[in-house]
């Protein structure tokens, strides 16, 4: 069992369609939460993060940290949006870690795929 694990409901993403995630963290030791990057390879532009757990984010962010305080039972469900179109197929890399006093302890990677 990883000490983290990020997974998607979906690994086909299609622009201005909701993305949804679950992340699983198994770490047995201190942390004080988590943070997910994302990128969109071959591309400048971002995914937007819109709620975590049923709470709206309110502003736009590309990066999404968690605190611990925030994730009942060590795990977190997330929705994000790509409010661009693309002209092309882009691979989108999901990067979750497991923040420790400002030190990335764990990671996982996931891959999808953005249709134009």
């Amino acid at each position: 069992m990883k000490d983290v694990e990020i997974k998607m409901e979906n690994l086909n993403i299609k622009p201005h369609t909701e993305i949804k995630g679950k992340i699983q963290v198994n770490y047995s030791g201190r942390y004080d939460g988590v943070v997910v990057n994302t990128q969109i390879l071959n591309s400048n532009q971002l995914i937007v993060y819109k709620s975590y757990n049923g709470k709206v984010i309110s502003q736009n962010l590309s990066r999404l940290f968690i605190n611990k305080n925030d994730m009942p039972q060590n795990m977190v469900e997330f929705t994000a949006m790509i409010e661009f179109e693309p002209n092309q197929t882009h691979d989108v890399k999901f990067r979750v870690s497991i923040i420790q006093e400002h030190k990335e302890i764990e990671s996982d990677i996931v891959f999808a795929k953005l249709m134009p």
